[in-house]
């Protein structure tokens, strides 16, 4: 792998990463208005109707039959798994206890790497990559996600983070052998005959005698379905593509730490002096396992 293509997957990466980041601002903005499993349809629906339609334009055939299982695994994390398992569990437990597992998914993500993709990484990295975990652990612990947690939601954050970092993998994976944007245009279009009348029931049973959503959290819900569930993975599976999958997974360290400037800047919330350490730490263990990498081969670049 080039010392270029390796810094231009980690550019993508980190956009992917910032994008990602809007996602749970945005979705405390939506859930004021509409139901949260609703706010995981909709989104979806959103992004597999811009899909449908960037296929159909582009011509891009339906694909093969040897990418239809490892589609069907990535939609699994990526459109429900992830979203619908968090959602079960944050009705049990609070959302800092549910962060302190969440931290752990960089980590996974290398593992299956690792494991699926056959990716080499040294003990360096490991090092490097446990330090950036230890870290947003321990920012979870001290932010108040210490608290006694419900065994039942443990696994599901648990399970949540196992589908979420499978999905990376094998969407990742998937890149190699078609553009990035194609691997998340079929996996939205693909679970649309689930998502969309989940979303009309949804609406039916939850809307009943409720005062109609905002402008803004209109607005909140359809920059979700543009952004976070459609183009921030543009930019996510190109990263992990070009720069491997164990190495760029690692900027979603990150992704936690950027999260709470944008609740600072657009709802207020507090950024305390531990925060600014934890981030200082996460950035130092995040750059350290760039420089830590084995090389190895690329995917060919989209």
């Amino acid at each position: 792998m080039g010392a270029a293509q390796f810094r231009r997957g980690l550019a993508w990466a980190l956009l992917g990463v910032l994008l990602f980041s809007f996602s749970m601002p945005l979705t405390k903005v939506a859930v004021g208005g509409f139901d949260p499993f609703l706010v995981a349809m909709g989104r979806a629906v959103i992004a597999g109707t811009l899909a449908a339609v960037l296929l159909r334009v582009r011509r891009v055939p339906f694909p093969g039959r040897q990418y239809r299982v490892p589609l069907l695994f990535t939609m699994l994390g990526a459109v429900f798994g992830w979203q619908i398992l968090l959602g079960l569990a944050l009705q049990r437990t609070t959302s800092a206890h549910a962060a302190v597992i969440a931290a752990f998914m960089p980590l996974t993500t290398a593992l299956f790497a690792v494991l699926r993709a056959r990716e080499r990484v040294s003990a360096q990295f490991w090092m490097a990559a446990l330090t950036g975990t230890v870290a947003l652990v321990v920012f979870g612990l001290t932010r108040g996600g210490g608290t006694a947690g419900d065994p039942i939601a443990d696994l599901l954050v648990v399970g949540a983070v196992l589908f979420s970092s499978w999905c990376y993998v094998e969407g990742a994976t998937l890149t190699r052998d078609m553009p990035g944007w194609q691997v998340i245009s079929w996996v939205v279009v693909l679970a649309l005959p689930v998502t969309v009348p989940a979303s009309a029931l949804l609406w039916a049973t939850t809307a009943a005698g409720q005062p109609p959503p905002s402008v803004n959290e209109w607005a909140a819900l359809l920059m979700l379905g543009v952004s976070s569930m459609y183009v921030a993975f543009f930019a996510w599976y190109r990263g992990l593509a070009m720069a491997g999958i164990a190495q760029a997974g690692q900027t979603q360290q990150l992704q936690p730490l950027l999260t709470l400037v944008w609740s600072a800047l657009f709802l207020g919330e507090l950024v305390t002096l531990g925060t600014v350490a934890a981030a200082l730490v996460v950035v130092a263990s995040v750059a350290w396992a760039q420089r830590s990498r084995t090389p190895g081969e690329a995917a060919p670049e989209e």
